[in-house]
């Protein structure tokens, strides 16, 4: 009697299936690498020991030390905003002849208008001078068409009791915020005073000059909207020119 021949079983060999699995796997790693090339470390880091810890033949005792980020800090949104408005009031305040009575700066992402004292007040006096208020008349003109706020600041020399300059600074700027509101130059609801004595100058007190310049009333102005709006002209249709 003739003995049978076993047939091979249909389909691939059992380890033939084993190895494309391995083929596979390994393939779509790397991939994953080739993908993650341009990645941040942190995140490489973070998918490679994924993987190792999925193929079970990669990992290593030590543990990978995944390192903190750098943070990326940006400048403020409305910086450019600032920076126009700086433009704009330095050149009006020069078709005013104003520039050599008021000092136009750029202080803690506002801009800021710098009076000196004689300008408005006579020395150790509250009450503003008649040849104030003209100059005040033609600061509002500036500040009225813009989308920002007022926030009027008081601030005088070290001489003297401290307590009394702060009631003196605190004073004057509440008399030019009454000024401005009572002439409704520029609304309320934009404004606010404060006085700070002598406790942010400009300066070392340690001249009459230096202390002179330290007795001033600021004008600071800080965006009330959006960064991005359009900026309105702040001179005559004739003259209007965009930057």
């Amino acid at each position: 009697m003739a003995k049978k021949i076993k047939c091979p079983a249909a389909g691939a060999p059992m380890w033939m299936v084993t190895f494309s699995d391995l083929v596979t796997l390994l393939l779509t790693f790397f991939v994953l690498l080739l993908s993650m090339a341009n990645m941040d470390q942190v995140k490489f880091n973070q998918a490679s020991d994924s993987l190792a810890g999925a193929f079970g033949v990669l990992g290593s005792s030590d543990k990978t030390e995944v390192t903190s980020p750098k943070v990326v800090t940006f400048s403020p949104v409305n910086d450019d905003f600032t920076s126009q408005v700086y433009r704009r009031l330095k050149t009006k305040l020069r078709e005013l002849k104003l520039n050599k009575k008021i000092k136009l700066v750029k202080d803690r992402g506002a801009v800021v208008l710098r009076i000196d004292e004689a300008v408005l007040f006579k020395s150790g006096q509250r009450y503003l001078q008649p040849e104030a208020e003209p100059i005040l008349q033609k600061v509002a003109e500036l500040i009225r068409p813009l989308p920002m706020n007022l926030k009027i600041e008081g601030h005088t020399d070290d001489i003297g009791d401290e307590m009394k300059n702060w009631d003196l600074s605190v004073n004057r700027a509440v008399v030019v915020l009454r000024f401005l509101a009572t002439n409704q130059l520029v609304p309320l609801n934009r404004i606010s005073a404060t006085g700070y004595g002598s406790q942010k100058p400009l300066f070392p007190n340690t001249s009459e000059r230096e202390r002179a310049l330290n007795r001033r009333v600021e004008f600071v102005l800080e965006s009330q909207g959006d960064p991005d709006q359009e900026l309105p002209y702040l001179m005559d249709a004739k003259d209007q020119a965009p930057f």
